[in-house]
């Protein structure tokens, strides 16, 4: 499939003199022309024009970033996972972040997927994606506007996250994982399953707004090893039979999220505070 210039600026929020301007100084051009020359973008040629945007974002020099934009991401060999710095985090938050805003979901989807593929779900998501989701609320609590590039970013994340296998091997299932009854923000949850999956453990997501009843018939039949609770704000958190979990299954009940900061928990259940953290409750079964 080919883009049209226009289209391709389109799509990369920019104007199409900065296209030709690329094109002339730094040979970042189309592969296609067409028989009367007009100029057709391939999918590769919009990929390098991403990395030369996101690049420029960072306050790298036109010249320097159109010589790393032609330079394609390679993946660690095997599918090994390397830890993430402080520095490549802070540029990985810009760049996705610059995407979100200029609403260029497949910018997002890339990057997302490849820090997975690198790092791993655990660093990807305390280095890079909580603290770019974090900013992005906080402009929508701040200015009341940007809900849909929350959105978006979300959706992007949750779509990267979705893309690592899950096992297929017969085995009891370790984790459940359920939001509070009216609890709508479950990405967090799906961060987690996705954490499980790079350890080849069996989880179920029951997802958002699950009512108590549901809850507790769901671990009663399911029978996990652990079932895990997402609140973000207390009086959904009040909500959640916590006693009723704990006597109906033989399940390590856990609960995780801001919901539950104040909460008196009964002394059986366990309070994560971090996706290592929960990951260990199933590991120490």
């Amino acid at each position: 499939m080919t883009y049209t210039p226009r289209a391709v600026a389109g799509m990369l929020g920019i104007a199409p003199t900065t296209l030709r301007t690329w094109d002339q100084r730094y040979g970042l051009g189309p592969s296609v022309r067409t028989d009367g020359g007009h100029r057709r973008y391939e999918d590769a040629d919009v990929e390098v024009l991403r990395r030369m945007l996101a690049l420029t974002a960072q306050g790298v020099a036109a010249s320097a970033a159109a010589v790393l934009a032609r330079k394609q991401p390679v993946a660690p060999p095997g599918g090994e996972r390397t830890p993430i710095g402080s520095a490549e985090a802070s540029v990985a938050q810009q760049s996705f972040l610059g995407a979100a805003k200029r609403l260029d979901e497949p910018a997002m989807a890339d990057i997302a997927a490849k820090l997975l593929a690198a790092h791993g779900v655990v660093a990807a998501w305390d280095a890079v994606f909580v603290p770019a989701l974090v900013e992005l609320g906080e402009l929508v609590a701040t200015s009341g506007q940007g809900v849909e590039i929350e959105h978006l970013a979300s959706g992007s994340v949750l779509h990267a996250l979705r893309g690592i296998p899950r096992t297929t091997r017969p085995a009891p299932l370790s984790m459940l994982l359920s939001c509070a009854p009216d609890e709508q923000h479950w990405l967090p949850l799906e961060a987690l399953g996705a954490a499980l999956s790079e350890q080849d453990h069996r989880w179920g997501n029951l997802g958002a707004r699950v009512p108590a009843e549901a809850l507790c018939d769901a671990v009663a039949r399911l029978c996990p090893q652990v079932v895990l609770i997402w609140a973000h704000r207390q009086d959904l958190a009040l909500r959640v039979p916590l006693d009723e979990l704990g006597t109906r299954s033989g399940a390590v009940v856990a609960v995780a999220g801001s919901g539950w900061e104040g909460v008196a928990l009964p002394s059986f259940v366990r309070r994560p505070m971090s996706l290592t953290e929960a990951i260990g409750l199933v590991v120490d079964r």
